[in-house]
């Protein structure tokens, strides 16, 4: 992983961030739990034809402080605050995956005054009501038999799917092998956080906002709806043929959604879904 273009430092903590270049309004990028910058470097590419764009690894992730003493929603908004204050002239258009869309939608309705679009990919605040689903999550980041002797031991486990090349391309090479960039009790932590309800926020929300769901993705077709129900006025796009990770697995529809809603002018224009 090349090294990060700018440092932001926020209550002890340091956040990497790659600036893409480009000309025009600025897009922020925000990374899924257990990921990194590093996957949305192609989503960036493919905007600086008309936007200055600029990712985020989040704390906990990527070339960010590894293990925060603060793991909270609170803290996580108030990174991509500062980011936002600290390296751009805002307001920003704010796009986030998974995870990601959970920071950037509480951001959004933080600090409304810095987020002039939102973008949600696979992104949802209902929250989980299961105890055993971060722990899940937390078990098999810790089951990974580390550290990986090469790439091909890492595949071996892995498995070749978009996401396991996304997790092996970004792993971190030591002196006795490859390791990934983040701690499994960080990140079972991390997700307990956004398995909590936050329906108050998203229903308050008041920065135009596109919700992009993927057909094969983690949501269920009410949980999809409710979302929407919920606050009437968001755009939605459904992508066909994706995954939870489409912007690994369905790029070309992905982008294209993305640079739709992020371009249009939205005065006068009403939500409708966007194909």
């Amino acid at each position: 992983m090349t090294t990060p273009d700018l440092i932001v430092r926020r209550d002890g903590v340091l956040l990497a961030v790659t600036d893409r270049g480009g000309d025009g309004p600025p897009v922020v990028l925000l990374h899924g739990l257990a990921g990194s910058s590093r996957e949305l470097l192609a989503t960036a590419d493919a905007l600086t034809d008309r936007f200055r764009v600029l990712l985020v690894d989040q704390r906990g992730h990527g070339r960010s402080t590894r293990r925060p003493g603060d793991v909270s929603r609170e803290a996580f908004v108030a990174d991509v605050v500062t980011a936002i204050e600290d390296l751009t002239a805002g307001p920003v258009r704010l796009v986030g995956q998974s995870m990601g869309a959970h920071t950037a939608c509480l951001t959004a309705a933080t600090r409304p005054d810095l987020v002039d679009r939102l973008v949600m990919l696979e992104g949802h605040v209902g929250g989980d009501d299961d105890p055993d689903a971060a722990r899940g999550l937390g078990e098999f980041f810790a089951s990974w038999p580390l550290p990986f002797a090469d790439e091909a031991a890492a595949r071996s486990f892995l498995g070749d799917s978009p996401l396991a090349g996304a997790w092996i391309d970004d792993l971190e090479r030591g002196a006795d092998g490859l390791r990934p960039r983040f701690d499994a009790d960080v990140m079972q932590a991390v997700i307990e956080a956004v398995h909590v309800p936050r329906w108050d926020e998203w229903e308050a929300l008041t920065t135009p906002t596109l919700a992009v769901f993927a057909d094969g993705g983690m949501f269920t077709t009410e949980a999809k709806d409710e979302l929407i129900r919920r606050r009437p006025g968001t755009w939605r796009a459904d992508l066909a043929g994706a995954g939870h990770d489409a912007h690994l697995d369905a790029f070309d529809d992905w982008v294209g959604v993305l640079r739709e809603f992020l371009g249009r002018d939205l005065d006068d224009a009403p939500a409708r879904p966007i194909s």
